[in-house]
């Protein structure tokens, strides 16, 4: 009787350790954990600037087009299909029916319309923020584009005063994801943290500085998720990531310390080590609003002082390549011919003397206190980056905040000099050239010029290569924008990174994206 029983109640076990062989999907529940180096700052995308925020909102929200997932090829999103006119000044979208916003209230037209218009009208009662990745791309509010509106219940008409080479490519940007309007209404400046798309996944829980935790959208258009849940945990040193994800408390990490990388490496069976491709750049940029900035011979003389080789060989792990430009190699428009500044300690206490500061002067070099896929070791980086100031007679005292604070400080331009990166939200050069180096973009409160640099010369020829359509000819504009870029070095460009990505070995279908974010809904977890 006893044994009858025993082999009764295992035949249920047996079957469910089945169900991977049969169905092709694991058994269990699927939660999968994310180890990050810190929180999000806000899960209203228009708001976001930062990588931390996009990883988590892309999940929750969708865009009109969308990035393959392991591609930059744009793809049907929330919109089917879209149709451009002659002139390249009006598009029409096509939008997918039968696709409901988390709380239940209906993706048509209309919401399309009013998420366009909070963006872009500082007027609208709902403008509540910087929405600053509006004006980076589309050169202010309303910038180029003039006109928003239904031309029918599932299809949305757009208007631009100039044709727009990188249009879809800026609209696929995870800031454009398209929120329930009832859910801004209710809500308002607090949306942020009540987040409302369309996506796979929907906010469960948000512990601020620990967890966010997203579960599966069941009614989600284009099917269930294969995973119930996904935590993005916050574990700020890496040291402590690394352990975690040893140990099994984590699936996925990031920004990993080179020495653990190279344990990991060692350990194939357990772990599994995937490339990010390379579209990023890590920089120092200084504040040409600040004294002693103002002049380019300082700055250029930092440029001669900064040992790049030697911070590429030993913070970097053998995944990063010394950077000469604003734009990284991998983007078209790329401009070769620019010699680098070389490590020259004499040439750069020449110029600043020539300067009048032969004595050297006092600064404060800023570091965030967090990991970033360009910068996987910031604080160690900024010390020896002072070390070969101080050599040149810089005097340099070290400045941290977390990341949240960092960025707000220096969107309003309160550094001397600072380190920051980007990763390309798109595959074209004014993402980088345009978003981080145009004078329009240094203004204090919402700045993606954190140099606040502000050639007028540059500006002309970014601005003509937004709205020219001939892409040799826009390689030409960025091409001479990066050779006034480099004489009058309002940055320091030290690494391109190819940041790596280690996962346990039973996670599967996760791809690491270019753009740093990636959708999570085809990814699973085996035992």
């Amino acid at each position: 009787m006893k044994a009858s029983r025993l082999v009764l109640l295992m035949v249920p076990l047996v079957l469910l350790g089945l169900t991977w062989f049969i169905t092709g999907e694991p058994a269990g529940e699927q939660v999968l954990v994310v180890g990050r180096g810190s929180d999000a700052i806000t899960l209203d995308p228009a708001n976001a600037t930062d990588g931390e925020s996009a990883r988590v909102t892309v999940n929750l929200y969708e865009t009109l087009v969308e990035y393959h997932p392991d591609s930059l090829e744009i793809r049907p999103g929330l919109a089917t299909g879209w149709s451009v006119s002659d002139d390249h000044r009006t598009w029409t979208f096509y939008l997918r029916p039968g696709v409901r916003f988390h709380d239940g209230t209906q993706f048509n037209a209309e919401a399309v319309v009013f998420n366009f218009q909070r963006w872009m009208d500082p007027n609208h009662p709902f403008h509540q923020g910087n929405f600053p990745y509006w004006g980076y791309m589309f050169g202010g509010y309303p910038g180029l584009v003039t006109r928003v509106e239904a031309a029918g219940p599932l299809e949305v008409r757009i208007t631009l005063a100039e044709p727009m080479a990188a249009f879809l490519a800026n609209l696929a940007n995870f800031s454009f994801g398209i929120a329930s309007p009832a859910a801004i209404g209710k809500y308002g400046k607090d949306f942020g943290r009540h987040p409302v798309g369309t996506g796979p996944f929907r906010l469960e829980e948000w512990v601020e500085g620990a967890s966010i935790t997203l579960v599966a959208n069941p009614d989600y258009w284009g099917g269930r998720p294969r995973l119930q849940r996904v935590v993005f945990r916050t574990l700020p040193d890496n040291g402590e990531r690394f352990q975690a994800l040893l140990k099994g408390d984590i699936d996925v990490a990031d920004g990993l310390n080179a020495e653990d990388l190279a344990q990991a490496r060692n350990q194939p069976s357990l772990l599994r080590i995937m490339l990010r491709p390379s579209l990023n750049v890590g920089y120092l940029a200084m504040n040409n609003d600040r004294w002693p900035f103002q002049d380019a011979r300082v700055r250029q003389a930092i440029n001669y002082a900064v040992n790049k080789d030697w911070l590429v060989n030993n913070y970097f792990g053998g995944l990063a390549k010394e950077a000469k430009n604003p734009l990284p190699p991998s983007v078209w428009g790329y401009n070769d011919s620019i010699r680098p500044y070389p490590y020259d300690p004499d040439m750069a206490r020449k110029l600043l003397a020539e300067a009048g500061l032969a004595a050297g002067f006092s600064t404060t070099l800023w570091a965030m206190a967090n990991p970033r896929p360009y910068m996987p070791q910031p604080l160690e980086l900024a010390r020896a980056i002072a070390a070969d100031l101080e050599e040149v007679g810089i005097r340099v005292r070290i400045v941290t905040y977390d990341w949240p604070v960092y960025i707000r400080k220096l969107q309003n331009g309160e550094h001397d000099m600072a380190l920051l990166g980007w990763t390309g939200d798109t595959g074209d050069p004014g993402n980088f050239l345009y978003v981080l180096l145009d004078k329009t973009n240094a203004e204090k409160g919402r700045a993606g010029n954190v140099a606040f640099y502000r050639s007028e010369q540059v500006h002309n020829l970014l601005a003509a290569a937004q709205t020219e359509t001939n892409k040799q000819v826009r390689a030409g504009l960025y091409a001479r924008a990066q050779e006034i870029i480099h004489q009058d070095a309002p940055w320091v460009p030290l690494v391109h990174t190819t940041p790596a990505v280690v996962a346990r070995r039973g996670v599967r279908g996760y791809v690491p994206h270019a753009t740093g974010v990636e959708r999570l809904h085809n990814v699973y977890v085996l035992d």
